[in-house]
């Protein structure tokens, strides 16, 4: 997940006038979540710019403040090295090191790795003085597993449980997945299928033996009849997982 943001403050010595780039983020980052197993003393992360632009960059974990910045950063990882330069058609490995704290022994605990890429300055002409610097942060999932957790991630998404609930208000319905599982589900995209109609809702994250609730695109009536659920969920590698289930009415 990549977003634009500007981090005048944070830390990697963007300051003085401000500068403006055209330039997009050139910093990419191997894998689209990190899981750091209890049993291991390190885990390693490799960074890619296949760009054209030198870029430097900044990394730090957090405990899910979307606004949180290296000196606000509260996840327990040490990660080497917090700032570096990447040239363009190269890369570097981070090595990341779980510092130790009091997490939950049976469930996986959920912390977010930043990564924060300043492209270079551009050459100002004479015509065009004033730039604005701009910095792209992406922000990945970063879990914590303990060891000896019962089942795998794998069969936690397979094992979601479906209802389909009012919404409050009167405004709908929902879906809700419920899981019993020590390990956090993430989803992409659920589809009730409903006769001929398909009904979509966005994405989400079901916590470790919790639920999450799902709204409903356009559906105002209960359904009646046999109904089909399909959804995908994202595995340890990124890699998407079809699941087919039927649901009660």
């Amino acid at each position: 997940m990549k977003q634009a943001v500007w981090r005048g403050a944070v830390a990697l010595a963007v300051a003085g006038s401000v500068w403006a780039s055209g330039a997009l983020a050139g910093v990419v980052i191997s894998g689209t979540r990190v899981v750091y197993k209890a049993e291991d003393r390190e885990v390693t992360v490799k960074v890619n710019n296949p760009g054209k632009e030198p870029s430097l960059v900044q990394v730090w974990a957090d405990s899910g403040n979307e606004k949180s910045v290296p000196d606000t950063a509260d996840a327990p990882f040490l990660i080497m090295p917090p700032i570096f330069r990447v040239d363009p058609a190269k890369g570097q490995t981070l090595r990341l090191t779980f510092t130790g704290a009091d997490l939950p022994k049976n469930h996986e605990s959920v912390f977010w790795l930043n990564v924060l890429d300043v492209p270079p300055l551009p050459k100002a002409s004479s015509e065009q003085r004033n730039f604005m610097q701009v910095a792209f942060r992406s922000r990945i999932k970063l879990f914590y597993r303990p060891a000896g957790l019962p089942g795998s991630s794998d069969e936690a998404a397979d094992k979601l449980s479906w209802s389909l609930l009012p919404q409050a208000g009167g405004k709908g319905y929902m879906l809700r997945a419920s899981s019993q599982a020590a390990y956090h589900v993430s989803l992409n995209r659920a589809v009730l299928l409903m006769g001929k109609h398909e009904y979509e809702t966005d994405g989400g994250m079901v916590p470790p033996g919790g639920s999450k609730d799902f709204a409903l695109k356009d559906v105002k009536l209960k359904p009646e009849g046999g109904l089909r659920l399909n959804y995908e969920s994202i595995n340890d590698y990124g890699a998407p997982v079809m699941h087919s289930v039927s649901l009660a009415p």
